[in-house]
């Protein structure tokens, strides 16, 4: 016999608060109102306040609940603040979308030290802290959490034309989510990760401006849209994934090879 409703598998995130990261455009811009929609509490974050206000009043309009916070991935002391921000607007974050990142669109022997370190502090250390800082809250609270950090394709595939560092940092997301789901699944924090293949943002339309069209010599010839991953995240950050942690789901739409 099994006290679980049938089937279990509720999306519904009422009572849950949110943190967001690289939520002025792309796929955090999404995800914030798609948190939002399911019933979350929703933190945004980035480094453009007037595109964080004018999140969180689209978030409104449609009847969520939003705040927003300015967050510099490099800068931890930030991040920490970010995390203070969204507990003083909602209560202690019981979700957290680490999906801050930048490009680096070089090839490895030709990028200054500055740009390494910016690349290597946004798409790993950062979050890196950011989830120690959200784990030790919800720790101290005695509540369970979701954690979804945004990996990417590359993390598994570089063809050597450019952004050597992008791929070894999101090789890294993928190993943080591996290590740290086991050790805080003792305290019912979920670990997962996705990672997209060409979906639509500021960052893929820089990459199209320096390349060309892509999606020509993509199976389906599309890049695609931000909306073909809710059912993924929703899925990582509800009750529905309950026993599922330190996963990674590629959700690339079979643009490369395994």
């Amino acid at each position: 016999m099994t006290d679980y409703p049938l089937p279990y598998a509720s999306q519904d995130l009422t009572g849950q608060v949110a943190l967001v990261t690289g939520a002025t455009s792309g796929l955090g811009w999404r995800f914030s109102q798609v948190l939002a929609n399911a019933g979350a509490k929703v933190v945004v974050g980035g480094r453009r306040k007037e595109r964080l206000d004018e999140l969180v009043a689209l978030i409104q309009k449609n009847g969520g609940e939003a705040a927003a916070a300015t967050v510099d991935m490099t800068d931890s002391e930030s991040i920490i603040g970010f995390v203070e921000a969204g507990d003083k607007a909602f209560g202690t974050p019981t979700i957290l979308v680490n999906n801050a990142g930048i490009p680096d669109a070089q090839r490895a022997t030709k990028m200054p030290i500055d740009l390494i370190d910016r690349v290597f502090d946004t798409n790993l250390r950062g979050p890196f802290v950011l989830a120690t800082e959200v784990a030790r809250r919800l720790m101290d609270a005695k509540k369970p959490g979701r954690m979804v950090n945004i990996s990417s394709a590359a993390a598994f595939l570089y063809s050597g034309e450019g952004a050597a560092l992008y791929s070894v940092t999101k090789a890294g997301i993928v190993r943080m989510t591996e290590a740290l789901a086991v050790e805080w699944a003792r305290f019912n924090i979920n670990v997962n990760a996705i990672a997209p293949g060409a979906f639509q943002s500021e960052m893929m339309d820089g990459m199209l401006e320096r390349v060309g069209d892509i999606s020509k010599g993509m199976p389906r010839k599309r890049i695609c849209d931000p909306a073909l991953l809710d059912s993924s995240l929703l899925f990582l950050c509800s009750s529905a994934s309950e026993a599922v942690t330190g996963t990674v789901i590629r959700a690339d739409d079979g643009q490369n090879p395994r």
